[in-house]
């Protein structure tokens, strides 16, 4: 028997790849699906199902394209329903597996259809179990994702009975394999591990500790923070299909001169730079908005960004593909070119360029009781902001910021402060400001965390709004 898990931490995603006797499984691919093929050739194996554990909304599975591929069956729990051809299967059903085999263990409550898959090995004892979002290590799937009619109150009660009839049943040595690792947004806060075993959950999970029904579901239902935009987007996709990624691909990588480039932003294509912050803020073409491949790009890509309209891309040279691909995998099929020769090509053609100044915390610091137009902006999460921020900063975070109404109490004469925890964030927020007109803004290097320990700037926890 044979298991690898196999990470992406830009999304914080999780797929495995099962193989025996030359008998492969996939659960929960990603949309590029090369690495499961080089891994069944590498194993001789040939992949015969691939298993969902869900409609995904965090990233477009890669199951319709391998399926294509491979001629391997698409398996859902009981309660789903696509628009491709799948199999359904029924609540404990076991699908045999070279000399192992894998149980159907319908979990409702993150979704209707969450199902866990129970790995028996050769003696048909239970190995390990691939949780999908209804277990995570430390937390449990958050209950407000479905958009069916019922409530998020209504899923929890349903998660509660799904973890104590069957995930805790299962025994202690039962390794505990979840879709998402840290910072995935499909949960309230995650742990730092990407697996572990029942018993270390029941032992110190939350969810699983809780034994009274009624508090579980308050527990579990208070303190979520709004899903990014983008993850209806996503369920509707995995649920619907979606085109191949190779014509994804040879829309997306069409060179564009300068000339070009610029005549595709004027009929109105969004620029996207996904070059690093720092380098994004010491010159760009005009307009466009960062998110830097370097952070959560994938995510931020599919909070902030518009799924309807052409995109053109600026990249760091040779990461043109790269780009598409992560963009890909949450739901872009709209990359319609790339700016040929990067950057410094824009730059070679004397074409207009912006750039952001960027400031450390001393000089913010310096400014404070001199500038009564100062305001501070602070990007990060509510739940970042009310554990500790900057006096009188102005809490308006990124995944707002595409919303012209969220800006609209800056005045011209503000001068703009703008920070996150550490840069990544800020940068993007001053570039989507810059591109709805507001220039006079500076950019805090290290954020936070560099500003916290600055003499000059008070730390608070109530909140502040401008006036």
């Amino acid at each position: 028997m044979f298991v690898k898990q196999l990470y992406t931490s830009c999304l914080s995603e999780a797929a495995y790849f099962i193989e025996s006797d030359g008998i492969a499984v996939v659960i929960d691919p990603l949309r590029d699906i090369e690495v499961y093929l080089e891994l069944a050739k590498e194993r001789n194996a040939t992949i015969k199902y691939i298993f969902e554990t869900h409609f995904h909304a965090d990233f477009v599975s890669g199951h319709v394209e391998l399926e294509a591929v491979t001629g391997a069956k698409i398996v859902y729990g009981p309660d789903a329903h696509t628009n491709f051809e799948s199999y359904i299967a029924k609540d404990n059903e076991v699908f045999q597996i070279g000399a192992v085999s894998i149980k159907v263990l319908h979990t409702p409550g993150h979704t209707l259809e969450s199902s866990c898959y129970l790995l028996l090995d050769e003696k048909e004892q239970p190995y390990a179990v691939f949780t999908g979002d209804t277990l995570f290590v430390g937390d449990v799937g958050r209950p407000d994702l479905f958009s069916g009619d019922m409530t998020k109150e209504e899923l929890a009660g349903y998660l509660f009975d799904s973890l104590n009839t069957r995930i805790k049943t299962l025994p202690d040595s039962v390794l505990v394999y979840p879709a998402h690792g840290p910072g995935s947004a499909c949960g309230k806060n995650l742990g730092p591990n990407t697996f572990s075993t029942i018993g270390e959950e029941k032992a110190t999970n939350y969810a699983l500790l809780a034994t009274d029904k009624d508090k579980f579901i308050e527990e579990v239902t208070s303190g979520l923070t709004t899903p990014p935009s983008y993850f209806p987007i996503n369920a509707k996709i995995n649920k619907e299909g979606y085109d191949a990624l190779k014509a994804v691909m040879e829309k997306a990588m069409q060179p564009l001169t300068p000339a070009e480039f610029k005549a595709k932003g004027k009929a109105g294509a969004l620029i996207l730079d996904t070059r690093p912050a720092t380098e994004f803020g010491d010159g760009f073409v005009p307009g466009a908005i960062s998110i830097g491949l370097e952070g959560r790009f994938a995510e931020w890509a599919g909070s902030l960004l518009p799924f309807d309209q052409d995109i053109i891309l600026v990249t760091p040279i040779g990461k043109e593909e790269e780009t598409v691909v992560r963009m890909a995998r949450v739901g872009f099929d709209n990359v319609v070119g790339y700016l040929n020769g990067g950057y410094p090509a824009w730059q070679a053609s004397g074409e207009a360029i912006d750039m952001i100044i960027t400031v450390e915390a001393d000089e913010l610091a310096m400014d404070v009781p001199h500038d009564p137009n100062l305001v501070i902006i602070d990007v990060r999460k509510q739940m970042e902001y009310a554990d500790g921020h900057i006096k009188n900063a102005l809490n308006i975070t990124l995944g707002d910021m595409m919303d012209p109404g969220k800006l609209a109490d800056l005045e011209d004469n503000h001068n703009l402060y703008v920070h996150c925890q550490g840069g990544y964030r800020s940068i993007i927020a001053c570039s989507i400001m810059k591109r709805e007109g507001i220039h006079n803004l500076r950019n805090v290097d290290g954020g936070f965390a560099k500003m916290k320990d600055q003499k000059g700037l008070t730390v608070v926890q109530e909140k502040t709004v401008l006036n």
